[in-house]
């Protein structure tokens, strides 16, 4: 079973990352913790936020303690950079390119853990034991949905020639004042 969490668009170059990810991939959770929480570099704390809510997904959607797991992979991906300029002499631009960083990390149980019976299905969102949205019964004995619907999409009024957006303008041109 494997437990992801995603930190996209952080604002520290890939290669900067990758120096401090190394240092934790494979490791135990709280091993990974400590050694995070002591980094003196920029983007340890932003790992350490990340991993701290990979376990918090495991803990709430699968019921695994974080004694039960380790880092499985973490991996950095080049984000999509800034770009800046900066001025150069003869009138000229220099591009400047702010690199941003999209950081993978997969989580693993150590021992088999067995997942609830009651969890959330993924394309519902409802669990098992809910068929689908919270009903009610109506005056008929039929069952009505709770949940609001959406209001129709409403086309917009057409415009009438003469009137409406270009009436008003022409309108506007024939009302000035000629000198």
């Amino acid at each position: 079973m494997e437990i992801k969490a995603k930190l996209n668009y952080l604002r520290i170059a890939p290669r900067k990352v990758r120096s401090v990810i190394d240092l934790i991939r494979g490791k135990e959770i709280k091993e990974a913790e400590s050694q995070l929480r002591f980094m003196p570099r920029k983007a340890g704390g932003y790992i350490l936020m990340l991993l701290k809510s990979a376990i918090a997904n495991a803990k709430n959607n699968f019921n695994i303690e974080k004694d039960n797991l380790y880092i499985k992979e973490i991996r950095v991906n080049e984000g999509v950079p800034f770009r800046r300029g900066r001025a150069a002499s003869r009138g000229r631009s220099v591009p400047i390119l702010k690199r941003t960083s999209h950081v993978i990390l997969t989580l693993a149980a150590k021992k088999e853990v067995k997942i609830p019976a009651a969890t959330r299905h993924e394309t519902t969102g409802f669990s098992e034991k809910q068929a689908g949205p919270p009903q009610s019964e109506g005056l008929g004995g039929e069952k009505k949905s709770i949940i609001a619907e959406k209001p129709k999409y409403k086309a917009p009024r057409e415009i009438k020639k003469g009137k409406g957006f270009v009436g008003s303008i022409t309108k506007k041109i024939f009302r000035r004042k000629s000198v």
